[in-house]
């Protein structure tokens, strides 16, 4: 029986690589020793790495799949869904086995979770909880607890229940805000949170004309009314209205805003 906790595990592993099969090849075939080999190896991958990057071919440790596209919308039956083919890379080798090696099995399947889902959302199209349960063989509760261990690093794979802001999941618009409070700029938002920058800009922006509305003791209806959005990204605004504790420059600016609106207010200005 293999002993799969010995370090003779990762040599096994990583010697079912084709990157060790070229190696094996030039050592065999061209006695070349090991150290020449692998020099050989980075020369080709210097030379012609574009080439593999761009080939329309699936590559060791690839898979394809059939994804709901990024454009369906959430009240759309899954039988009516359109669907888009995407490519994704189930193992990077040799990067998942150093990563495994050190940090463990729950944390490579976060790496991997967040990487496919990036890679399937580049391609126009977004997982789901179940496709991800049933491409790792897991169960949901495992995959909400990597959802969690990567909320923590601030960190929300784009997910159709995320993109979408489906049912209980973590919303991109709750990492939005609370990145903004945390002092991060517009374009960083936008490459952590996987929005276009002008939905960044959106998303604060409502933000602050409601924490505005707030600050003067609007209800949650007249609020939505008022800036014109859903009641239920109203309710969440205030929820994170209530939990903020922004960094000193964003809540400085809240202050200048919520200042300005009060006397227009007080002028019978509608602020919003």
């Amino acid at each position: 029986m293999i002993n799969n906790t010995s370090p003779g595990k990762w040599n096994r592993l990583l010697a079912k690589s084709i990157e060790n099969q070229f190696i094996q090849e030039m050592i065999e075939g061209l006695n070349c020793s090991p150290f020449e080999a692998e020099a050989i190896l980075e020369k080709v991958y210097a030379v012609y790495g574009y080439q593999f990057d761009s080939a329309n071919v699936i590559k060791p440790g690839q898979i394809q799949l059939m994804a709901i596209d990024a454009s369906v919308t959430p009240n759309t039956p899954l039988i009516k869904a359109k669907q888009t083919l995407v490519t994704l890379t189930m193992k990077a080798m040799p990067d998942d086995l150093d990563f495994r090696k050190i940090n463990g099995v729950p944390a490579l399947r976060q790496k991997r979770l967040l990487r496919m889902a990036e890679e399937a959302f580049q391609q126009g199209a977004l997982l789901t909880l179940e496709d991800f349960a049933d491409l790792f063989n897991c169960g949901v509760r495992s995959l909400n607890r990597d959802l969690e261990a990567l909320r923590l690093r601030q960190t929300v794979p784009p997910l159709r229940s995320t993109i979408k802001d489906m049912g209980r999941a973590i919303t991109h618009r709750r990492l939005i805000i609370d990145l903004w409070l945390q002092g991060f700029e517009y374009s960083d938002i936008a490459a952590r949170s996987c929005h276009a920058i002008e939905s960044v800009y959106n998303y604060v922006d409502k933000f602050k004309r409601s924490v505005t509305l707030f600050q003067n003791n609007f209800d949650l209806k007249t609020t939505a009314f008022v800036v014109k959005i859903s009641f239920s990204l109203v309710r969440e605004f205030h929820r994170l209205f209530q939990d903020m504790k922004p960094v000193a420059h964003r809540l400085e600016e809240l202050q200048l805003i919520a200042k300005k609106n009060t006397s227009l207010m007080t002028n019978g200005v509608n602020p919003c």
